[in-house]
């Protein structure tokens, strides 16, 4: 507000300046309203399964949504879908639907581990483990 401008109706005080906290909530997008309140996605994918991107670095994805730049940047070296969610400080469930509303327009690519009748890759679990016992 400009000095010398009055407040909310009429009121004549100066407002209040916001803190810190105050100016990074306002700035804040609700997890649910990025996926439109959908929580499930459109497809079924693992947690681990790696994304790519189709287009190209030099196509113009300015009109896409902030998020999906985001994503699509991300992308362009192949990434885990916990990494993107991780990068992004997004939910992974919130993560999950717009990679599958990306993949379903043809924006990436998901590539899913193959599993051997649902059992676990053993590689993968030891992977895992060693990453853990690290931190």
């Amino acid at each position: 507000m400009v000095s010398g401008q009055q407040g909310w109706a009429g009121d004549s005080n100066p407002p209040r300046t916001a803190g810190p906290r105050s100016q990074k909530a306002s700035s804040l997008v609700r997890p649910y309203a990025v996926t439109g309140g959908r929580t499930a996605p459109r497809m079924k994918f693992a947690m681990e399964a790696l994304v790519s991107s189709v287009t190209s670095e030099y196509q113009d994805i300015s009109l896409l949504s902030p998020e999906y730049q985001a994503i699509i940047q991300l992308t362009r070296n192949v990434r885990s879908v916990a990494e993107i969610s991780a990068l992004l400080r997004q939910p992974l469930g919130v993560v999950r639907v717009l990679i599958a509303d990306m993949a379903s327009e043809g924006l990436i690519r998901v590539h899913q581990p193959a599993l051997d009748a649902g059992k676990p890759d053993l590689n993968l679990l030891e992977r895992v483990l060693s990453g853990l016992r690290r931190l």
